[in-house]
C-alpha cells in the first residue's frame, strides 16, 4: 500500500516513514508537514492511505480531511494524534476518517493500514475506551429524554430530537456542524444570548452534559 505521512514534526514524520518503510507491504509515498501541504500531497500522489495528524498550525489535520474528502469521498484518512480529545473524535468520524490512533500505540499503526485497506475503519484502544464511555452515556440520557418528553409515551417517539421545537432543532444541527454560537447566531438571525438559552434548555431537555454528546446524539438520530 502507498502511504503518505503528515505531522507538524519532521522528527515524527521521518521515525513514522523509517517504521512503516520497513513493513514488506507498505510504501511511503511522501511527507508532508501542515493541512495544506496534505491536500496537495494527496491530489498528487493519491495515496491509499493518507496518514494525518490533527493539530498542526495554519490548516489542521481536521480541516485538511474535510477539503480532501469533499473532492475524493473514498479517501482513505487516518488520524494519528496525541488527543484522544471527544471533540476531535467526533469530528473526525463526522468527517468519514477511516480511523483515529494514538501515536503511543506506534506498533498498531501497520496492522491498524492494513484493516483499512480491507475495507474496515479502526480505532486505537484509548480513542475506545472514549467511544464506548460517550455511547454508554447517550444511551442512558436518551433514554430519560424519552422517558420524560411530553407525548413520548403516546407517540411512540424514538428519537430524543423529537421532543426538541423546530428552532431548536435547527440549533442542534448547527451545533453538531461545529460552528459556535455566534456563527449559529449569524446564521439563524438570533442574538448569542439566545443560541446559548437554547442551548442550556435543549441539554437540560436531552439530560447530557456538554456540546459533544449533543453532537452525538444528531448523529444518532440521523
Amino acid at each position: 500500500m502507498r502511504v503518505c505521512i503528515v505531522d507538524d514534526d519532521p522528527f515524527v514524520t521521518t521515525s513514522l516513514a523509517t517504521i512503516l518503510a520497513a513493513e514488506p507491504d507498505v510504501a511511503v509515498a511522501g511527507e508532508g508537514h501542515d493541512g495544506n501541504e496534505a491536500a496537495a500531497l494527496f491530489e498528487r500522489e493519491r495515496p491509499d492511505v493518507l496518514l494525518m495528524d490533527i493539530q498542526m498550525p495554519g490548516t489542521d489535520g481536521l480541516a485538511a480531511a474535510e477539503r480532501i474528502l469533499a473532492a475524493h469521498p473514498d479517501a482513505r484518512i487516518v488520524f494519528l494524534t496525541t488527543f484522544s480529545d471527544d471533540e476531535y473524535i467526533v469530528r473526525a468520524l463526522r468527517l468519514g476518517a477511516k480511523g483515529y490512533l494514538i501515536k503511543q500505540e506506534v506498533a498498531t499503526i501497520a496492522p491498524a493500514l492494513r484493516t483499512v485497506m480491507s475495507g474496515q475503519s479502526v480505532l486505537g484502544d484509548e480513542v475506545l475506551d472514549r467511544v464506548d464511555a460517550l455511547v454508554s452515556g447517550l444511551a442512558a440520557s436518551g433514554a430519560a429524554a424519552l422517558a420524560s418528553a411530553p407525548g413520548a409515551e403516546r407517540t411512540g417517539t424514538t428519537s430524543p430530537l423529537d421532543s426538541l421545537s423546530e428552532r431548536e432543532r435547527a440549533i442542534v444541527e448547527q451545533v453538531a456542524e461545529g460552528l459556535d454560537n455566534k456563527e449559529i447566531a449569524a446564521a439563524l438571525y438570533i442574538s448569542e444570548g439566545t443560541v446559548r438559552n437554547h442551548i442550556s434548555a435543549i441539554l437540560q431537555k436531552l439530560a447530557l452534559k456538554n456540546r459533544t454528546q449533543l453532537a452525538i446524539t444528531y448523529y444518532r438520530a440521523r
